[in-house]
């Protein structure tokens, strides 16, 4: 999926706001859209993704330039940010919407995703088994306007502080050769 040689990648782990405000830091990171991908339904709202019954997930796309970012590193903040082993659940977010998983745009996509998570699984560095689904991406859903850029619109709410504030630190941390 390249665009004015750029490409896109659609993960899905957990709640938007977060997989968004983590992946809006990085260098070569283009646009980051809040969204639904992976269910049945077309054009589905927030509160119908979050009534569990569309097959969607709350997911970004991620624009970006693979001169800049490769998206084996975007598969390593990917990973590190959330849970891959907890189904259907991220802290106290749970249901369907909130699984995770990595929608691929082509077989290279697929096969990096395969083997990320192949070797990740075997190093045994994590508490269970990866549950992520890795799966053809069919259509992307954007979500409403105010989901998009919460964190940044947002900064005092109390979700933002507890829960995706850490998670931004982390990458801080953790991945600072790749913030702009």
């Amino acid at each position: 999926m390249a665009e004015n040689n750029h490409e896109a990648a659609v993960f899905a782990g957990g709640c938007f706001w977060c997989t968004e405000a983590v992946f809006s830091q990085l260098k070569g990171v283009l646009m980051v859209v809040p969204g639904y991908a992976g269910g049945h339904t077309e054009n589905p709202t927030y509160r119908q993704v979050c009534a569990d019954n569309t097959g969607h997930a709350e997911a970004v796309k991620i624009q970006f330039d693979p001169d800049q970012i490769s998206y084996q590193r975007l598969l390593d903040v990917f990973f590190e940010t959330h849970d891959p082993t907890t189904l259907n659940r991220q802290g106290a977010d749970s249901g369907t919407h909130y699984r995770s998983m990595v929608l691929y745009a082509g077989d290279a996509q697929k096969e990096q995703a395969e083997a990320y998570i192949k070797e990740l699984d075997s190093s045994g560095s994590l508490p269970g088994p990866i549950v992520t689904e890795v799966v053809p991406l069919e259509a992307f859903y954007e979500a409403e306007e105010d989901h998009k850029q919460f964190y940044l619109n947002n900064p005092d709410m109390m979700y933002c502080q507890i829960v995706i504030r850490p998670k931004v630190a982390k990458v801080r941390g953790e991945f600072a050769e790749l913030l702009r």
